[in-house]
């Protein structure tokens, strides 16, 4: 049965019923308590409302509370002239969520344990300067983003083999078919080593053109691509076509579309080290077709390339390996070189870590 683009995205679509990402919800500072203007007394502050991440917490957890409102400020007394602050609410939130307001201005992002971001302030107690009167705490309306944490993100079209791959990888058992977009949700493997060595690796939902517009599963995906390390691009060497109403795109054509996508979603992106995968290397011409994506890439021969769909800034392959997901091919050499190469980069991490604080003292 041939599944139209539509219903394809209509399938893909349903993931979210399962895996929530995203939470709104609304939040509110306590008012200020009110002040005693005959004995100068000062009613206390508003509670705040803060964000704090807890490994202990899913996204689903979030959807069971969508309003949080601190207590109110003590009102001041004959008997205690400075009332008491209003009790403070900490929202419990999941690693890796990013806290922003409606018109997307990031207020902080929770990676680690510990730190809170203040997201609605307390109002002021009654004093002399504001009549002795309590004033409203913040309030509004927050989003709550999950942007997975793994050390590589797998980037590809639908079905260039990530799930396979992902499988292949790690211990992750992801649903596996024939047809595009088989993952219809983000899921995360790890990759074990001899040396009890582990690495997180991500295979999100497949992109398809103009993701960075948000079509098909566009920022849904995305976002999840910025807190990796490592950049691992599946790419089948046959090339790629999402369906019959769309063009058929060379493996050399599918590289550049992917690189164009991140580069508008956000530049920086396309900065990140990367390590190029050429997948289905068991059929038939693979050989041919990998020999000629190698000299197109080593050229930086886009002649072939439209305008509109090539990079202003080509993303550098730290390694380009080609491999069968499905017979097992090469995969131990990619394991290798996806370890060193994160190694590479934690050691890097080290050296400006070191730098900074030198340049801090």
């Amino acid at each position: 049965m041939v599944l139209t683009t539509a219903v394809l995205l209509r399938k893909a679509g349903r993931w979210r019923s399962n895996f929530i990402d995203q939470v709104r919800i609304h939040v509110k500072g306590g008012a200020g308590g009110q002040g005693h203007p005959a004995y100068g007394g000062k009613g206390g502050n508003g509670g705040d409302v803060f964000v704090k991440a807890n490994k202990n917490i899913s996204m689903k957890d979030l959807k069971m509370k969508r309003r949080h409102v601190a207590g109110i400020g003590e009102n001041s007394r004959v008997r205690a002239l400075q009332g008491s602050k209003g009790n403070d609410v900490i929202i419990k939130v999941p690693l890796g969520v990013c806290v922003a307001t409606d018109d997307r201005h990031v207020l902080g992002d929770l990676d680690t344990e510990g730190p809170r971001v203040l997201v609605a302030k307390g109002g002021r107690g009654g004093c002399h300067d504001n009549q002795w009167s309590g004033e409203k705490g913040q309030g509004g309306n927050i989003k709550l983003i999950l942007k997975l944490i793994a050390d590589v993100g797998l980037v590809g079209f639908p079905n260039a083999g990530k799930s396979t791959l992902l499988k292949a990888l790690s211990r992750s058992q992801p649903k596996i078919a024939s047809y595009p977009f088989t993952t219809i949700r983000p899921q995360v493997g790890i990759v074990e080593y001899p040396d009890q060595r582990q690495i997180s690796l991500a295979d999100l939902p497949g992109l398809i053109e103009g993701a960075h517009m948000n079509y098909g599963m566009g920022h849904t995906f995305l976002r999840h691509v910025e807190r990796t390390k490592l950049l691992l691009f599946m790419v089948d060497v046959h090339g790629f076509q999402l369906s019959d109403r769309h063009p058929f795109r060379s493996s050399f054509e599918t590289i550049m579309l992917l690189n164009k996508e991140l580069e508008l979603y956000k530049p920086e992106l396309t900065r990140k080290p990367a390590i190029l995968a050429l997948n289905k290397m068991d059929i038939e011409g693979a050989e041919e077709c990998l020999q000629e994506t190698r000299k197109l890439l080593q050229e930086r021969d886009y002649s072939s390339i439209s305008e509109e769909l090539r990079p202003a800034s080509m993303i550098q392959f730290e390694d380009i390996i080609p491999v069968s997901a499905q017979e097992g091919h090469c995969i131990d050499l990619l394991k290798d070189r996806i370890r060193s190469t994160i190694d590479e980069i934690h050691q890097r991490e080290h050296q400006e870590d070191i730098k900074e604080q030198a340049n801090n003292r």
